[in-house]
């Protein structure tokens, strides 16, 4: 932990709180813009907020959030915003092409039996071995470029999406993405 981010993308917001909890205090379900952690926001009285709109919550004065809650469980995350959380990683893998297609230029084996990509959902031995041997000749230089040099490799885009969206979720013991 210990990496914060200065800025939040709204995921929902409830300006009534948890229904079940019955205290009618608004909170924002937010997700850390770069480091991706869930975050539950405290309003300031009378703002509103949009989905995947981007609100300062860093150390200086803020505008919209009085303060941060903490780290929202991903149990109390809405339908609302775990839909808005996929559309928002689609986004932000998008924006990071180049970071995600160095992952499968340069990431390494984690034990003998296992290699960070097979780590990817739909990536098996197979295709990892595919895409070892083409990235010795060339490092790819896109999702397509690899899309187009490793036969039927799943979509690598929609695989590093899933994968985000698990370790936010799931926490699982190898995290490749989310720190």
């Amino acid at each position: 932990m210990g990496r914060k981010d200065d800025y939040a993308i709204v995921l929902d917001y409830l300006p009534y709180g948890y229904p079940l909890e019955g205290k009618m205090k608004p909170l924002v379900q937010a997700v850390g813009e770069d480091h991706l952690a869930l975050l539950e926001l405290s309003p300031v009285r009378g703002a509103s907020f949009a989905q995947g709109e981007k609100v300062y919550i860093g150390p200086d004065k803020r505008d919209k959030v009085y303060y941060i809650v903490g780290r929202l469980s991903k149990d109390k995350l809405t339908e609302t915003a775990k839909a808005e959380l996929e559309k928002y990683v689609e986004k932000y893998v998008g924006e990071r092409q180049k970071k995600f297609v160095d992952f499968f230029n340069s990431s390494q084996a984690i034990n003998t039996r296992l290699h960070m990509i097979e780590l990817l959902p739909g990536f098996g031995r197979k295709h990892t071995e595919c895409i070892l041997k083409a990235r010795e000749e060339k490092s790819f230089e896109s999702f397509e470029d690899l899309k187009e040099r490793v036969p039927n490799v799943p979509n690598p885009a929609k695989a590093i999406e899933k994968r985000i969206i698990e370790e936010i979720l799931n926490a699982p013991r190898n995290m490749i993405f989310v720190i």
